[in-house]
Formats: structure tokens, C-alpha cells, sequence
């Protein structure tokens, strides 16, 4: 089993004036409600992605980008988690919210089998995810558009061996519906959402309870 381990730095620069602190402590935040994405977990991607935010006087997030990353779902999962810890920070009175935080996000999978996972491999990987994202999106509108009743029904066959191709599978679409349940967990609303709504759009019906439960 791989074992996650997240390092997490907040780099305020150097000021004389005294910086937003997050209530319970910013590593032990990340490690509580991280939810490490499927594909980098199955892959063994690991890498730093650096968040830039603001925060402003009542302690939340706004204006929050990847400002580096693989470009890939540890990119998402980073800035989820930052957006997660709006309203929590505890902001000196005379604090300037105009300034701009950086967090390096560090993730890193413990196990005999990542270990030799070399730079090379996940690189790989990543060009792999980054070259397959459009076919995604075209199983996604396939079944955006089945939804709606506008499918070209001529084009289910390839889309069907898309789905394959990638790994779509049931295995991997029921991990997708226990990151959503964890994110629900966390209080994550939206994410969990999101992750119901690709299984939807992947053509499967195994979150259609939780999309009816959660996502009305």
C-alpha cells in the first residue's frame, strides 16, 4: 500500500509585519483533507505544485492559481485544498490583503513500488495525461450531449473504445466516487460534485444517488 506524505511550506516573503496564520496549523490541514488523485496515486507522479492566493480581512481565499505544476490532477487537488482553508486563517489587523501568498505543495508516495518509479517515468505519465485529456473530454461531451438527447449515436462505438483505452473502468470510476465521498467528509461539497459528475459523464450510473442526494 503506497503511503502519502505531504510537505507543506508557506512562503510569505520577508516582511517586518505579521503573516496570516491558519487556525490548527497549515500541515496539519493539508494531511487532514487531502485526498490524493487517482491518476498521479496509480501513475506514482509525485512533485511540488506552488499555489499563489490572497487573503483578505475575514480570513478567505481569493484570487488563488496554480502557479506552477505537472499540469496534471496534482495541480487541482493543491489548489482545492488551499481554496478548502478559506474563512480558517487568522489575519493580523493591520495585515495588506493585496499581498500575494506563495504555498509550495509537496506530494510524495511512500511505497517499494513508487520508489522505483524514476523522473523519466513520470514524466511520462504526465505527458500520457496531458495528451489523453482531450479524448476525456470528448467521453465527456459525448455523454454531456446523451443527457440532453443529442448524441450522434454513430460515434457511441468509438467512445466506447476510448473508455477502454484509458482505463475508464468501473474499478477506476468507483475510486472517483470515494474521493467525492471523502471530500463530502470535508465538507467539499463542489469537489464531491464534480467527481459524481465525471462518473455521470463517463456514461455509468454509479453516482447517480449520490448526484441526486448531494448535487440537486
Amino acid at each position: 500500500m503506497k503511503k502519502i506524505i505531504v510537505i507543506f511550506f508557506l512562503l510569505l516573503g520577508l516582511t517586518l509585519h505579521a503573516q496570516p496564520v491558519l487556525k490548527g496549523g497549515l500541515d496539519a490541514f493539508i494531511n487532514k483533507n487531502l485526498s490524493y488523485p487517482a491518476y498521479s496515486y496509480q501513475n506514482c507522479v509525485q512533485g511540488t505544485i506552488r499555489i499563489s492566493f490572497k487573503i483578505n480581512s475575514r480570513g478567505e481565499v481569493y484570487s488563488s492559481s496554480v502557479s506552477s505544476g505537472p499540469g496534471i490532477d496534482l495541480d487541482q487537488e493543491a489548489l482545492r485544498l488551499i481554496r478548502m482553508s478559506s474563512g480558517q486563517w487568522k489575519v493580523p489587523s493591520d495585515y495588506d490583503s493585496t499581498y500575494v501568498l506563495v504555498a509550495p505543495v509537496n506530494f510524495r508516495l511512500a511505497s517499494e513500488d513508487c520508489n522505483r518509479v524514476s523522473q523519466q517515468d513520470m514524466n511520462k505519465a504526465i505527458a500520457v495525461y496531458k495528451a489523453n485529456q482531450g479524448l476525456t473530454d470528448a467521453i465527456t461531451n459525448y455523454y454531456r450531449n446523451k443527457a440532453q438527447g443529442k448524441q450522434n449515436e454513430a460515434e457511441e462505438k468509438k467512445v466506447l473504445s476510448l473508455k477502454a483505452e484509458l482505463g475508464y473502468d468501473d474499478e477506476y470510476l468507483s475510486k472517483k466516487i470515494d474521493e467525492g465521498k471523502k471530500k463530502l467528509q470535508q465538507k467539499d461539497r463542489q469537489g464531491a460534485c464534480e467527481d459524481f459528475l465525471f462518473v455521470k459523464y463517463m456514461g455509468s450510473s454509479l453516482a447517480d444517488d449520490l448526484l441526486a442526494k448531494y448535487c440537486r
